[in-house]
């Protein structure tokens, strides 16, 4: 099939549009409570695909050299870290964060939010997610002993890691 002229330049404009935008690509980490075998993966992954990886904390994190991987400190307080994290995230990029409010705002935001077990948050869950996290919080307000998250094993390492590695190959990063 044969393009007109002003047809095949909006297709290599496009296409160039894509390309520029996929370069551009960052990963922003809550890094807080991220585990740091998780922060390993991210440092392979920002040198190996030339990716952009920004650990925001309200401690100063040590991290590998890399023209790919900074760690950006923001005052203590409440919500701060995720702030930042929402100022600064843009359509397409991802965010490893496990907190679900954060995801909520990443979502809106346009970004995608994944957490350190390997598990997207979504528009189909991201409600149902805000939903529970709310109803144990009221449990726990009530001095209800909910526990807490299951220890981090080598199966969430290996989840995160595979489905890190199928959303940057479905948008282009190999």
């Amino acid at each position: 099939m044969a393009y007109s002229y002003p047809q095949c330049l909006l297709i290599e404009l496009s296409t160039a549009a894509r390309t520029i935008r996929k370069s551009q690509m960052q990963i922003l980490v809550d890094a807080d409570a991220c585990p740091s075998v998780i922060k390993d993966i991210l440092f392979r992954v920002a040198d190996r695909l030339e990716i952009q990886v920004t650990l925001v904390a309200n401690k100063l994190l040590r991290t590998p050299p890399s023209r790919f991987i900074k760690s950006l400190q923001v005052p203590s307080g409440f919500d701060v870290a995720d702030r930042e994290i929402v100022l600064l995230v843009q359509t397409g990029d991802l965010v490893i964060t496990a907190d679900i409010p954060l995801a909520a705002d990443v979502l809106k935001k346009g970004g995608y939010a994944l957490n350190p077990r390997g598990e997207f948050y979504t528009a189909d869950n991201i409600q149902q997610q805000l939903t529970m996290r709310s109803f144990m919080d009221e449990l726990r307000g009530s001095g209800v002993d909910t526990g807490g998250p299951a220890p981090f094993s080598h199966n969430d390492r290996q989840m995160f890691a595979n489905q890190l590695d199928r959303h940057l190959k479905k948008y282009g990063h190999q």
